[in-house]
């Protein structure tokens, strides 16, 4: 029976066999590895994966597809909300210090599963993840440009990331009304030491009126903390470099919030 696609999962669903090869070549599963994918919909790169490792997890929370899933031997299938999944419990489970973890996320919530994973980059080898190009675009770009933002800043302390392929919508069915690409995240052997929640109200703040001067955002939010590093808000916010923001981070870590 034909599986038809539901929007309020976010699901399309590779059907181009040459874009799979591709994004096979590119995560170079070695058997025995413990690797994680999250949405494998009509297991279009599960079948190749699993072929290779000889087992694989995989995260599908569409009960029709978890069932279909579950009929293939090699297959442990989690039926969950990937945004509820403790990776670093899911690691324990499996016996293995890291997972490697990939998929096709639904574009919908992509943002969010980036950052819910953000939270166990310490149990993850690295990542593969096919998303928006635009998504990517945020995610790799460098300051002083449109792209740069939030996202840039939170996901670039923790990844070294790279757009690997390119994926026209002609690939998937059915086709988004995007242009799609493959990203590889491997996390940083040594990250700057911040609070990740500082951290992230930090940037927000920073970002919220992107095209104000900083003095009139992130300045005033400093000042309220008692911050006094060396810091020059007469900039925007996307002309801060990462580690500019890291080193603010760091500072406020150990400095008395005012009450």
């Amino acid at each position: 029976m034909k599986h038809i696609p539901r929007k309020r999962f976010g699901q399309h669903f590779l059907a181009d066999q040459a874009i799979v090869d591709g994004i096979v070549r590119a995560i170079d599963p070695k058997a025995g590895q413990a690797m994680v994918e999250i949405g494998p919909g009509l297991a279009a790169l599960t079948q190749p994966l699993v072929e290779r490792l000889g087992r694989l997890t995989v995260i599908e929370l569409d009960r029709d597809l978890a069932a279909r899933l579950r009929s293939h031997a090699q297959l442990s299938v989690m039926e969950a909300d990937v945004l509820k999944v403790d990776f670093a419990q899911l690691a324990l489970t499996l016996h293995v210090p890291k997972l490697r973890v990939v998929g096709n996320l639904p574009y919908n919530i992509s943002t969010p599963i980036l950052f819910h994973l953000l939270g166990f980059v310490d149990c993850i080898e690295d990542q593969h993840f096919m998303l928006q190009k635009e998504v990517i675009d945020r995610m790799v770009a460098r300051p002083a440009t449109s792209d740069y933002g939030r996202l840039s800043v939170m996901l670039q302390w923790r990844y070294e990331m790279e757009n690997v392929l390119a994926v026209p919508p002609e690939s998937f069915d059915p086709p988004p009304r995007v242009d799609s690409a493959v990203v590889r995240m491997v996390p940083r052997a040594r990250a700057v030491p911040v609070d990740e929640k500082l951290l992230s109200e930090l940037v927000q703040v920073a970002f919220s009126q992107r095209r104000k001067i900083l003095r009139h955002t992130l300045g005033k939010w400093l000042e309220q903390r008692r911050f006094d590093g060396d810091f020059d808000a007469q900039r925007r916010a996307e002309e801060v470099p990462v580690d500019e923001y890291l080193a603010i981070a760091a500072t406020l870590s150990g400095a008395p919030r005012a009450e």
